[in-house]
């Protein structure tokens, strides 16, 4: 387990890196480019629509045959697409690119969360995903600073050839470490009609819909910052380069450490009432650093500290929405896991480029959005309510045997937990 567990913090990375590593080079990127901050967004906007549609390729792909094959051409796709980012001739082609290593940057997502819960239910499924973003979280730590190191030294394409090597690494890393996880008994067959059937299956769960909203939400606001922090910190804030890098990574060890205290919290404190804790911080936060914003109160140590609050809201959302919706339909829990993935990569496509429509002076519009995306997240846990009253079972009974179970894989009784 220890092994597996390092091995899906490693596919954990993927994303981060690929989206922070070279957030500090946005500036230099439009400048070489000839572009502005909305035009430089979008190869961030294109690596999240690749994301998306790869979260429901995937998804479908591994429910029918195993989690280990599709996840290595995905690990290995990922790794070659990089390296040819880093040549890219021009920002059209950069864009196009960054699809190309978003699709297949979303196996190791979707599938690592599909294999959590192959492997462990309830409660221990919740501190795995807890696990897994503690380990995953140096990666947005390291990567800005990292980043604005490798910018400094070989420019902006030299980050991509650090994370073509970083990506060739944890395909290796896939290719020794991670088993098939998935028995041929338990995989779906059928073509593009069983995926929509799966996908009303899973949709059909309202429980499943509010923690996959708040879940998506809550990232949304992540998003907003992370396309918007390089001309926060820099054009407004006025930090350099280096210092921007500090700045942001700082955020990431914030949001670290309490996916770390969440995870330790998770046996003795319901993972509905964390997921709601940190949803309800993150909206204070953002509601706060737009008030200030529009008021011109704007400095260095209020946008840091308000910030810090944002992101230790987070890390008690991520592990416990991911965990909460995708033990709702233990039976198709990689399309669960593709929903929730495409969901959260389509948002934050949409609100990549938006956060920069008012300049790269402004902090405006970077705080509008996240407060937005913080409000419709604590209201889409509404969905969510009875949601203890019928508690997925299915694996676990599939796993032991039992067939007294309903149909549609939930206790009849209701109230019995996995955990438990």
């Amino acid at each position: 387990m220890p092994l597996l567990t390092a091995a899906l913090a490693l596919l954990s990375f993927i994303g981060p890196l690929s989206t922070d590593m070279y957030l500090p080079a946005f500036p230099r990127m439009a400048e070489e480019f000839g572009t502005d901050a909305s035009g430089v967004q979008l190869t961030l906007t294109a690596f999240l629509v690749g994301m998306t549609v790869g979260h429901l390729v995937f998804g479908a792909l591994s429910d029918r045959y195993g989690r280990r094959g599709p996840l290595l051409v995905g690990a290995f796709v990922c790794a070659a697409g990089t390296a040819m980012c880093a040549v890219a001739p021009s920002l059209g082609w950069l864009v196009a690119l960054r699809f190309v290593t978003g699709f297949s940057g979303a196996a190791g997502v979707v599938i690592s969360r599909a294999v959590v819960t192959d492997v462990v239910q309830g409660a221990a499924a919740a501190r795995m995903f807890g696990i897994l973003m503690t380990l995953a979280g140096t990666a947005p730590i390291l990567a800005p600073l990292a980043g604005g190191a490798v910018i400094g030294a070989a420019g902006w394409r030299g980050v991509f050839w650090v994370l073509a090597g970083v990506s060739l690494v944890v395909a290796v890393g896939v290719l020794v470490a991670v088993p098939e996880s998935l028995p041929k008994e338990r995989r779906r067959a059928g073509g593009a009609g069983r995926l929509m059937a799966s996908v009303r299956e899973v949709a059909g769960d309202r429980a499943y819909v509010g923690y996959t909203l708040a879940f998506t939400f809550g990232f949304g606001m992540l998003f907003c910052y992370i396309a918007g922090s390089p001309f926060l910190l820099q054009n407004v804030l006025g930090l350099s380069v280096g210092v921007s890098s500090v700045a942001f990574s700082g955020g990431a060890v914030v949001a670290t450490l309490s996916s770390a205290a969440g995870a330790r919290l998770v046996g003795r404190i319901a993972p509905e009432v964390l997921l709601r804790g940190g949803l309800l911080t993150m909206f204070a936060g953002t509601s706060a650093l737009l008030a200030v914003s529009v008021a011109g109160f704007l400095g260095v140590v209020v946008c840091l500290t308000l910030m810090a609050l944002v992101c230790g809201g987070l890390g008690l959302v991520v592990a416990n929405a991911a965990a909460l919706a995708i033990a709702r339909v233990p039976a198709a829990s990689g399309t669960g896991s593709a929903l929730l993935g495409t969901a959260q990569s389509a948002l934050g496509a949409v609100v990549a480029p938006l956060v920069g429509l008012g300049g790269e002076d402004t902090a405006v519009p970077l705080f509008v959005g996240m407060t937005v995306c913080g409000g419709l997240a604590v209201a889409s846990l509404r969905l969510t309510r009875g949601a203890s009253d019928v508690t997925p079972v299915r694996a676990e009974a599939e796993v032991r045997g039992d067939r007294r179970t309903g149909a549609r894989g939930y206790s009849p009784r209701g109230r019995t937990r996995p955990d438990s």
